[in-house]
């Protein structure tokens, strides 16, 4: 059993006393493009983010019947949900360009699997890790089948009471995994993101590496659970905010994430041992300042 809270995720150490892990989120922000999602791995890279994740589904699974022929309007026009879900996924092709162009650039990827058979596709590639999305926490042979990968596993809690959260964890592997923290509202208000939750998680799970999946709108509650003890942070990213899809609004442009990589490195040196000492720059002032104290006496 793990003593101490980490996990090993692709040569990266995660947890207690290590830097943050960042994963720029891509999700589905790509908009079927596979040139947008290289300028979106390409913004990662350059904000200098550890990894960026992607999702995968098998639409016929994923998708209830009951929304399949609901018509919507998309970039390629108005189509039924079905064939917008099959429009937006990437296959084969593009994910073998994505595994190659990720390796080429030095960063991790991984992928959200929604279904049995997405965890088989992304699989093949060899993550270094799978995330469980909010929505699939209570797919009891979903977790199962990414138990059995043998893969570290990222748990995000949106939507999720403690009573699922618990069964979730109780079929994963204790040491491989980790935990975070999530509101699944895109954007998400500030008085529901519930920081605090981190606080909770790391007293209640001494082993889990307990992170943050973000979906709000600005920077300031990020640093907050980075300064609270999370290890790791998810927030999605997007090359416009404004840009068509459910998740863009609730997304950081490149710029934004460049700001919260070099922020939360600031954080962490800031952030200290907790051990209270006297630093020898102060040596000087505390010379100067306690002799004229002392002559006031």
């Amino acid at each position: 059993m793990n003593t101490q809270r980490n996990v090993q995720l692709g040569g990266r150490i995660i947890g207690d006393g290590e830097p943050v892990y960042i994963i720029a989120e891509i999700g589905i922000n790509h908009n079927g493009s596979l040139n947008m999602a290289k300028k979106l791995i390409d913004g990662a890279v350059f904000a200098g983010c550890d990894a960026v994740k992607f999702q995968k589904r098998t639409p016929e699974i994923s998708t209830p019947m009951d929304q399949w022929n609901l018509e919507r309007d998309t970039p390629w026009g108005r189509m039924t949900y079905i064939d917008y879900r099959r429009k937006i996924e990437f296959g084969l092709n593009e994910f073998t360009e994505i595994d190659s162009y990720c390796k080429q650039k030095g960063i991790h990827w991984f992928a959200s699997a929604w279904d049995e058979c997405a965890v088989d596709f992304i699989e093949q590639f060899s993550p270094v890790a799978f995330k469980l999305a909010s929505a699939t926490i209570t797919d009891i042979e979903l977790l199962r089948k990414i138990r059995n990968t043998g893969k570290p596993v990222i748990l995000s809690t949106g939507m999720s009471s403690m009573e699922q959260i618990e069964q979730a964890i109780s079929l994963l592997d204790p040491e491989k995994l980790l935990l975070a923290q999530s509101t699944s509202t895109y954007p998400c208000k500030l008085n529901e993101l519930n920081l605090n939750v981190i606080r909770y998680f790391l007293k209640k799970y001494d082993t889990i590496p307990i992170g943050y999946s973000g979906h709000e709108t600005g920077l300031a509650p990020t640093y907050a659970a980075v300064a609270i003890g999370a290890s790791f942070i998810e927030r999605h990213i997007t090359l416009d905010r404004a840009l068509w899809g459910t998740d863009q609004a609730a997304s950081v442009e490149i710029g934004g994430m460049f700001r919260l990589v070099k922020d939360i490195r600031d954080i962490e040196k800031a952030m200290g041992d907790g051990k209270k000492i006297v630093y020898e720059s102060e040596k000087s002032a505390q010379k100067k300042l306690r002799k004229y104290l002392d002559q006031l006496v």
